[in-house]
């Protein structure tokens, strides 16, 4: 039983850390490597099948379960941003 609470939390935290990433990159100035990295998007097709999850997704995912809506506004404000990660670390979707 120890060790199901300490694994949640240790997802919790990995998934905080991941959106305090997102919230960092959206607030970088367009021209940045990373920043063009983040938005890129490939020209390829994706092979059939079920499409695979991808970082994007489960950030998305992450913050739909939390109730977050315009991610790219509320990044630029940090201390709201601040109080969603918070609230990533003790949400129980997560």
């Amino acid at each position: 039983m120890e060790s199901l609470i300490i694994h949640e939390n240790i997802v919790r935290h990995i998934k905080s850390k991941r959106l305090s990433w997102v919230g960092h990159v959206e607030r970088m100035p367009d021209e940045r490597v990373v920043e063009s990295i983040y938005k890129w998007k490939p020209h390829a097709t994706r092979p059939k099948g079920r499409p695979r999850l991808r970082w994007g997704d489960d950030v998305r995912d992450d913050l739909r379960k939390m109730g977050v809506d315009n991610r790219k506004q509320k990044a630029q404000e940090r201390k709201t941003w601040r109080g969603i990660i918070e609230q990533a670390k003790t949400h129980k979707e997560l």
